[in-house]
């Protein structure tokens, strides 16, 4: 059984990819060896259907099914969090009530960033969606326009909704972000490093609750947070070097993330198809053969941790 979840240090939370078949149909049994390495190393929560997951190309019946499937596979070892993604806050609310429903013991769902929407139109639809669970939640926000949320609108939205409980942040240079956050709730909302875990390192002086990369380097993900509160930055750095230029290749853009990460997990015998589902990036010859050498690096040094 997982740990209870205390304080707001949550840790390494994996996004699990969809999983298709050869017709690009969702193949929800294919979750079960997915969640099982999740579960062997060592995390206390998993996250479907996220963008990591392909979620904008599933429909709504896939999208609960996965959830469904996952807390069943889970069977109580891990805990699944439920992405709940809409661009109106009714239907996310109702999203997030139906995967509470079915077991997800966290609800997730990210600010809409669209368009340009004034702080209070994104507080006032957080809310909604927050006070339409009672479990914990985590607010994403991920902006390319200009910086994300802060220690304000965590404060206002902490008082508005209890359960809010974790932000989850994609950008660089945050660290004082987090300080404000944590000074502003009285540390009762943990900040989590998005962006494929790659400034985990950055940010661990800096209070940071955890990180939520891909599955495939999930484990190399838990050495390393255990290394930050331990204190040893260094050694955790040591660690993250290897995976930093998958990290990087990967986030050229989501659908390159997607093959990364599914080659990977092949590579590690815990996915036997490796389809994207279309539309997608076309991956040729060179482009495979790249993909395919830097998750060796990430191979290797799981290798040297005794991490199979």
């Amino acid at each position: 059984m997982p740990e209870p979840l205390a304080g707001t240090v949550l840790g390494i939370v994996p996004v699990i990819p969809t999983p298709f078949d050869s017709r690009q149909n969702v193949d929800a049994a294919a979750l079960e060896p997915l969640i099982g390495f999740a579960v062997r190393a060592g995390v206390r929560a998993v996250c479907l259907p996220a963008y990591g997951s392909e979620f904008y190309k599933l429909s709504e019946e896939e999208r609960f099914e996965l959830v469904r499937s996952a807390v069943g596979f889970a069977g109580g070892r891990v805990k699944v969090m439920g992405q709940s993604n809409h661009p109106s806050p009714r239907f996310a609310a109702e999203l997030a009530r139906r995967n509470a429903g079915l077991g997800a013991e966290i609800i997730s769902f990210a600010l809409p960033r669209m368009f340009g929407y004034p702080e209070e139109a994104l507080l006032r639809y957080a809310a909604e969606v927050a006070g339409a669970v009672r479990v914990p939640v985590l607010v994403q926000d991920f902006n390319p326009g200009g910086p994300s949320v802060g220690a304000a609108f965590a404060r206002r939205l902490k008082e508005a909704a209890p359960n809010f409980s974790y932000l989850k942040l994609e950008e660089a240079s945050i660290g004082p972000k987090i300080r404000a956050i944590r000074e502003a709730t009285n540390g009762a909302v943990g900040v989590l490093e998005g962006w494929g875990g790659m400034y985990i390192i950055e940010l661990a002086r800096d209070g940071v609750g955890g990180a939520m990369p891909g599955l495939a380097m999930c484990d190399l993900f838990v050495r390393i947070f255990e290394k930050i509160q331990a204190g040893d930055v260094y050694g955790a750095a040591s660690i993250h070097r290897s995976m930093l230029p998958q990290i990087g290749l990967a986030l050229q853009s989501m659908e390159v993330f997607h093959h990364c990460e599914k080659r990977l997990l092949a590579a590690r015998g815990l996915m036997q198809s490796t389809v994207v589902r279309d539309p997608s990036v076309e991956v040729d010859e060179r482009l495979a053969a790249h993909i395919d050498l830097l998750n060796r690096l990430v191979l290797e040094e799981a290798a040297r941790h005794g991490l199979t």
